[in-house]
Order: C-alpha cells, then structure tokens, then sequence
C-alpha cells in the first residue's frame, strides 16, 4: 500500500475512534524519530530570556517596549511573557520548519529520561549552565514531568504535561494537561503558565502542522496576570501562528480588557510588536520579539556510548535510525521489542505488587494535603481563578468541566533526588 493511501486509511479509521487518540499506532512514514521525552528541551531554546527577569532594572523599560517608571515588577512579567513567546515556535511549529509536516513522536516508556544542558554562549559568562531533565512519570495516561535549572541565577522552571487528542472532521484536537511553574530566587517571585489547547491542520493535505487556540494564561505572584488569544489562518482572513497577550494588574482588572496595561501582538513564530492600553499594536509600534531573528541555542546533549539505558537517544536508537532509513518491517520489529519488553516489566512489577520508583518527580495529592495558600501553585491558581484539579490546562476554577473530576493531583520536581543521583549524569 502507497503512503498516501496508508495515511488515507489511517485519518479513517482515528474518525471513526471513539476515545483518546494520542496512544494510536501511526503509519511509520508520519513517526519521529523523537521520543516525546525531549521535547522539553523546547522549554529553554533561548536560555538568555529564560534567566533575563534576573537583569531587568527600572532602566530596561524601552527595551521590553514599556514606558519609563513602570514598576520593575511589571517589566519582569513582560520579560517573561517575551521568554514564553520565544518558546512557542520551538514547541509548536520548529518540527514542521524542519520537517516539513508535524510527525508523530515516539511514545515514551515508564521511566524512560533525557537530560543535557546549554552552556553560557555569552560574552561575559553572565548566563552560566542551564541544565534539562525530563521523566516519563506516566505511561498511562502518557505524562512527561521536567525541569530546567540555572544555578548561577538561581532560576528554575519546572512542570508536566500530558495531552488527550480527538478527531473533529478535518483537524486533530488536542487538549493538553498540567502547567509550568517558574521561580526566581533570587527576588522571590514566582509565575505559574498554563498551556494552550491546540489542533492539527492538514490532515486531508498530507501535510499536519499544528495550530493554537483559544487561551492561556501566566499568572505572576507580584499580582499581575496575562491572558493569551490565539488564533490561525480562516478560509478568507487571518494569518497562522496568531495571538494577542494583554497584561493587567491583577485578575480582578482582566474583566474590562480596556483595563490591560500592555497588548502585545503578532504572531508567534515571527514578529510581535508591544503598545500601551488595550488596543492591539500594529508593526508601526516597538517591535516585542522576532522568532526569526532570535536563534534557538541547542541543547548539548552526552555521547550516545555515555548513556544510560534508560535515556531516550539510547534506549531508541534502532527505531529511530530505522525510521530515518524508512525501514517499515525495522521500525515496526524495533518498536515491538522495545515496547514488549516494557509490558513484561510491567507484568513483573504487577506479580510482585511492587511499582516503578520516579526519579526525580513526586505526585504531590493536593486533596489528601488539605490544599493551603502555604503552597505556591494553589496561591497562584487562586489569584488567576484557575483549577488546581486534574482537568484541561487553564480551566476556570467556577467551571462546571470540574464537576467531572475528583482528583487533584499533580507532578513536582524534587531537586534532591537529581543531587544524589549515581546513575545518570549531564
């Protein structure tokens, strides 16, 4: 059977499926040959706007396109608000650049990890190592948990997500799952980023490529919150890649978007510019990012021969070589090794009533913790409204969406437990 003909009667058959889509089996002409694990590197692909709130001051308001004399708070929402921005061509759309359709990644096994680190690319040595872990922490529902951790400056970003896909008549919905959490200590601030839903275009076209939607949020623990719009290509208007971020002073202010002190807007993986107020920037306004002009810095990852069983680029290396190769009968004998190997480990640790220990994550329960403010992700999610149960990404806490779920639990980083780790190395 033709490629094109495979991929018609896979479209048919996900059409017809009732339920979550993400775990399905794809043609092996639309598969990665990236375990999903490494995806988090897309996080931090621009480590000098991750660590950059550590270095605005009063004096760098025309540089993120503010007025003079905001106040320093409100410049780091709006460097962090530039930082996010940058990292939504890497996740969402480098893969099709590159590519030249969205693939498939490889689903990750229980346990399975990857890690490296970007090192200081500037010129005075101000930025220092930046390194990555990510965890698969669940195979079923598939989550992967991250962190990225600057020490010299004290910044650390970590979260989890997990995604749950289902067929409309001409696109792939997606509904992602958990949040990230950025913290700077050295000025004791925190944000909490929800994730956008998004769906998979060009389906029908042979050639996938994926498409935000509607909103996410970043809610700061110095009060001021911001709400995303995205938006794509219509049929007569519009261009892909489009969103509208409006910063307020509080939650409480985002009820009136004439309210919003700044709008930023454009779209993603190209420019965006910044204006004062509630009404929408044209290029004639301060540039905010160009996606174009802001190279990604590539994670530095470790020697295939100094890897541990259990990271990704190792643990693939036969599926993901036959899938460059295009090597069907390989791809599908490798996947069904790896994969079968995993089932009998799974069965072992069932006989044995025994479980498998995450590495560097914990399940936090936030309903057997009785939930306080004490906590940093329940005081953020109340300033921004936000759920803290188990339901789709930026979900209102007065929604009705919650009503259908009990559990509240979620992934955290424990940094400990990668100080003492013997086995796997940067």
């Amino acid at each position: 059977m033709t490629s094109a003909a495979t991929w018609t009667s896979f479209i048919k058959s996900i059409a017809s499926y009732n339920g979550d889509i993400s775990s399905l089996t794809a043609p092996p002409f639309i598969l990665s040959p990236v375990s999903l694990t490494e995806y988090s590197q897309n996080w931090s692909e621009h480590v000098d706007l991750l660590v950059e709130p550590n270095f605005i001051t009063e004096n760098d308001a025309s540089k993120l396109g503010a007025s003079a004399g905001e106040p320093i708070e409100l410049l780091r929402m709006l460097a962090v608000i530039r930082w996010f921005v940058s990292t939504l061509k890497s996740q969402y759309s480098s893969r099709s650049e590159e590519l030249g359709s969205e693939k498939k990644p490889l689903n990750p096994f229980l346990g399975e990890v990857f890690v490296g680190k970007w090192e200081d690319a500037s010129k005075e040595g101000k930025l220092g190592e930046t390194i990555l872990l990510s965890e698969q922490v669940s195979h079923h529902p598939p989550i992967t948990a991250y962190a990225v951790e600057n020490k010299k400056n004290n910044t650390i970003l970590e979260g989890y997500n997990g995604v749950r896909a289902s067929m409309a008549t001409t696109a792939l919905n997606v509904r992602q799952y958990g949040h990230a959490m950025l913290e700077f200590r050295n000025f004791n601030e925190n944000y909490l980023i929800t994730l956008p839903p998004l769906h998979i275009e060009g389906l029908l076209a042979f050639s996938p490529h994926v498409e935000l939607e509607q909103k996410s949020y970043i809610q700061s623990s110095t009060g001021y919150y911001t709400v995303f719009e995205y938006s794509g290509k219509g049929y007569f208007s519009g261009k892909k890649n489009s969103f509208k971020a409006r910063v307020y002073k509080n939650f409480e202010e985002s009820k009136k978007k004439e309210n919003a002190l700044y709008t930023i807007s454009g779209q993603w993986s190209e420019k965006s510019n910044i204006a004062k107020g509630a009404s929408s920037p044209s290029s004639k306004n301060d540039l905010f990012f160009s996606a174009r002009e802001c190279e990604a810095q590539h994670l530095k990852v470790k020697p295939m021969e100094e890897q541990h069983p259990l990271e990704s680029q190792k643990a693939w290396a036969q599926v993901a070589d036959a899938i460059r190769k295009g090597d069907y009968d390989l791809i599908h004998n490798a996947k069904s090794e790896l994969e079968n190997a995993q089932r009998e480990l799974r069965k072992t640790e069932e006989a044995n009533n025994a479980k498998w220990n995450r590495r560097w994550f914990d399940e936090v329960d936030y309903s057997a913790k009785a939930a306080t403010d004490d906590d940093i992700f329940v005081k953020l999610s109340k300033m921004a409204n936000l759920s803290i149960k188990n339901v789709v990404s930026g979900i209102d806490a007065d929604s009705s969406k919650n009503d259908e779920v009990e559990t509240m639990s979620h992934w955290r980083f424990v940094p400990e437990n990668f100080d003492n780790e013997t086995e796997i190395k940067i």
